[in-house]
């Protein structure tokens, strides 16, 4: 039996919109339909970035720090911040020390916020420019490198012949999704029945997109008679 010997299947978003408007039980006809199909993608892919961690928009970044300097810009697509080290030197001699997070409150509280020696907490300020804070903020003994691992925003639509900045799992649900949001303007009726399909594609991807780990299994041996 011949195969296509290909797995790259994507929809454009032209056509995302097209099989959208499609389960409405409309044909697209006109520019207006396509712009409001593309803002009500934008606006789903606001929302997915509430619905929990999309690993696929887990990305490494790092901020060089500057002696006596303790408050950073941070790129405006950061969404929040899962983890983060400071790391010392550089090649072989290069260390990472593990940061704490505190919360807006504790960082208000510290007294002398441009202290300098090796920082040992971190406040991110979730404005729609982020705002790191460090503190101490580092001295100039060393090289100072802040790693960290940022949830980054879902990239917007865009033109039409794009494709969507989601894994291959999400694609159904993406389109489903699109479907339901289409519905609650144009096709009320079938909103109900488009939700639910909907919440089924996305909860089926969102837990196919998890972190996994190895897992040992230890039998558990009895030692009586």
């Amino acid at each position: 039996m011949a195969t296509s010997g290909t797995a790259t299947f994507n929809l454009e978003f032209e056509e995302l919109i097209e099989e959208a408007y499609e389960r409405c039980g409309i044909e697209t006809r006109t520019g207006f339909e396509m712009r409001t199909g593309r803002r009500s993608l934008n606006l789903m892919f606001m929302d997915w970035a509430n619905r929990g961690l999309n690993l696929w928009t887990i990305e490494q970044r790092s901020v060089t720090l500057v002696a006596g300097t303790a408050q950073y810009d941070l790129p405006d697509d950061t969404v929040n911040i899962l983890s983060a080290v400071v790391r010392t030197g550089s090649g072989t001699a290069q260390q990472d020390i593990t940061l704490d997070r505190i919360s807006q409150n504790e960082y208000l509280h510290v007294p002398d916020k441009l202290t300098q020696g090796r920082p040992s907490q971190y406040f991110l300020q979730r404005t729609n420019t982020p705002v790191l804070f460090i503190y101490p903020a580092v001295d100039a003994s060393q090289t100072y490198t802040f790693q960290y691992y940022a949830v980054r925003r879902i990239q917007d639509a865009g033109v039409y012949t794009n494709t969507a900045d989601v894994v291959f799992r999400f694609i159904p649900a993406l389109a489903a999704g699109l479907a339901y949001y289409l519905s609650l303007k144009k096709a009320p009726e079938r909103t109900t029945m488009l939700k639910q399909l909907y919440e089924e594609e996305f909860s089926r991807a969102a837990m196919e997109d998890r972190d996994t780990a190895s897992v040992y299994l230890t039998p558990e041996i009895s030692m009586g008679g």
